[in-house]
């Protein structure tokens, strides 16, 4: 298994933001080196969390052979 680097970015950016949103307010102090530690391991576990729910997400419609934009329903009930 390869790592797809669009799809790295994408969840990159995406755990960027949300920690931005998050601390904006606290960061206006000083902060120190523990504190900086602390925070890019949260942004380490948050991007690699999302990486594997996008890749889980993206081939699971692989396999299956469905588009994301279709209908699609894990349960397969037919209506």
């Amino acid at each position: 298994m390869t790592i797809d680097p669009l799809r790295l970015a994408e969840s990159g950016a995406a755990a960027a933001l949300t920690l931005g949103t998050i601390l904006l307010p606290a960061l206006s102090r000083p902060v120190d080196a523990r504190l900086v530690t602390v925070l890019l391991a949260i942004a380490v576990i948050l991007t690699s969390g999302v990486y594997a729910l996008h890749a889980v997400t993206f081939d699971c419609f692989r396999l299956t052979g469905q588009r994301p934009e279709q209908n699609f329903s894990y349960t397969r009930s037919k209506e």
